[in-house]
């Protein structure tokens, strides 16, 4: 019994404290619970305030955008617009202007009509003229019927003769002028034929050529111990050797064409043979130099060859040859010395005279400049002298000596080779000059166009192949324009140096502007 009320006092007190435990853990939960959601309602309440905030930068950004594109539309709007009105001022200038040269062709055609109306009457009275006057000799032959049969055909032939040489002097005047009119379009078809049948390029470097190394060891090997290969390279071949910090790469430099291709090739053979020492440099030397000569030969026949020409001095042909490996402004000398020999031929061809003559002299028109490293004088005196020595006759020595102007051609053939020289010099692309000289001599153009008096602006076009100038419409007159572009042309004639000619072109214009509003 005592167990049993131990045992529900047990479970009472267990109860009781179960409920106290219950209860006072219930109300811990709930506000625990209480305070998370008074936070979590915080938090959400923060979050939908920064939401909001995100929404009205949003929509500010938003109306920012419409706002720029829009005007960004309505400003290209605006650009199209005043590009339609541009264009329909422009239209309305040319309807203008259109109507103007209408009104200006009515009125030419006008003059034109009164005038034919005018030579009408006058041709009219004309031949009421000659119809009396025929009556009049009718008459005063009917007067002198009398005649003895041979009077009157001499009388008949007499008067025959007086007409048929009027007939004829009327002819040949007409065939003079037509003549006159078709010379130049004639002349000029005839050298943009030519041109066009001999159009090639030919540049080459002028003083300096290159060798490429396999790795820049090979530059201890070339120079040698002490630098003594390279000062036999040098001693051999008369070519100067620059070894500098150029990766795997050496420069040669030499005024003689054909001394510095020989140093070029010794130096390829010696870098492929791997032996480089004086002994071999100079076999190596020796041996490139006589193939050299042999091509120089061979080079020279061949373009005799080509050209169809005989009886050349064996000196001359070899001469011909050196001009392979000779510059002029970056053109090769005997590619341009074959074009002008063919270009002469053509266009003697066209005029009927002497092309064997024409292409002769073209070939050797430059041949002073394959020796005018060792001889003192111009081109021009030199291959004049040259020509002479080696048995040429008068007619080629004259075209070579004057090909530049230096004197008076004795010959159609003298003239064609000068044209031709100058066609093969100045047509694009058959020279090259460096950027600086380019930009330097385009500016000293205009410079010189500039320093006239009354000149406003000078511009150089075409490659610096004409100059432009616009002067003071209020300070120069036309008389004056004509004389400012022959003083010009003397000023760069004499100040300037450059390949083929320059154009000088003087503007005078006046312009009155007003805008309607």
């Amino acid at each position: 019994m005592i167990n049993i009320v131990v045992i529900a006092a047990g479970l009472i007190v267990g109860f009781v404290l179960s409920f106290i435990y219950f209860k006072v853990s219930t109300s811990k939960k709930s506000k625990e619970l209480e305070e998370r959601a008074q936070r979590l309602l915080h938090e959400a309440e923060k979050e939908a305030a920064n939401l909001k905030k995100e929404a009205q930068l949003e929509a500010a950004d938003t109306g920012l955008r419409l706002k720029a594109e829009a005007e960004k539309e309505l400003k290209e709007r605006r650009s199209e617009l005043n590009l339609f009105e541009k264009r329909v001022r422009q239209r309305e200038e040319m309807f203008d202007r259109k109507l103007e040269q209408l009104d200006r062709k009515e009125t030419f055609f006008s003059k034109k009509e009164r005038e034919f109306n005018n030579r009408e009457k006058g041709l009219q009275e004309k031949e009421q003229n000659a119809e009396a006057i025929l009556k009049k000799q009718n008459e005063v032959l009917a007067q002198v019927a009398n005649l003895s049969v041979d009077d009157a055909k001499n009388e008949l032939m007499h008067r025959i003769e007086e007409e048929s040489r009027y007939e004829a002097a009327k002819i040949a005047k007409r065939i003079e002028d037509e003549a006159v009119e078709s010379a130049d379009r004639k002349s000029k078809e005839i050298m943009s034929i030519a041109i066009q049948r001999y159009a090639n390029e030919y540049v080459a470097d002028y003083t300096i050529s290159t060798v490429s190394l396999p790795n820049d060891e090979m530059k201890g090997r070339i120079i040698g111990r002490e630098g003594r290969n390279i000062r036999t390279l040098e001693a051999a071949t008369g070519v100067e050797f620059i070894v500098d910090d150029t990766p795997e790469t050496v420069l040669l430099s030499c005024f003689d064409p054909v001394r510095r291709e020989i140093g070029r090739i010794s130096l390829e053979r010696l870098i492929a043979d791997g032996r480089i020492h004086p002994t071999r440099i100079e076999e190596i030397v020796e041996k490139v130099r006589k193939e050299i000569d042999a091509l120089i030969k061979e080079e020279g026949e061949k373009a005799i060859f080509d050209l169809g020409l005989h009886g050349i001095h064996p000196e001359l042909v070899r001469l011909i040859g050196r001009l392979r490996y000779r510059t002029s402004y970056g053109q090769n000398v005997l590619q341009h010395s074959r074009e002008v020999a063919s270009l002469a031929s053509m266009m003697a061809g066209e005029l009927r005279v002497d092309s064997k003559l024409a292409k002769r002299a073209g070939i050797l028109h430059d041949i002073g400049k394959a020796v005018d490293s060792e001889v003192e004088g111009t081109h021009q005196g030199i291959g004049a002298d040259l020509a002479r020595k080696y048995g040429e006759n008068a007619k080629v020595v004259n075209a070579i000596a004057v090909h530049h102007g230096e004197g008076d051609p004795a010959t159609v053939e003298a003239s064609l080779v000068a044209a031709a020289d100058a066609l093969s010099a100045a047509r694009p692309g058959a020279r090259k000059e460096t950027l600086t000289d380019y930009i330097k001599r385009v500016e000293k153009l205009e410079e010189i166009a500039t320093s006239v008096e009354g000149v406003n602006r000078s511009y150089a076009i075409q490659a610096g192949r004409e100059v432009r100038i616009i002067v003071k419409p209020d300070e120069v007159n036309d008389e004056l324009c004509a004389q400012i572009s022959r003083t010009l042309a003397k000023k760069i004639e004499g100040e300037l140096t450059y390949p083929g000619q320059i154009k000088v072109t003087v503007i005078r214009e006046s312009r009155f502007v007003e805008y309607a509003k």
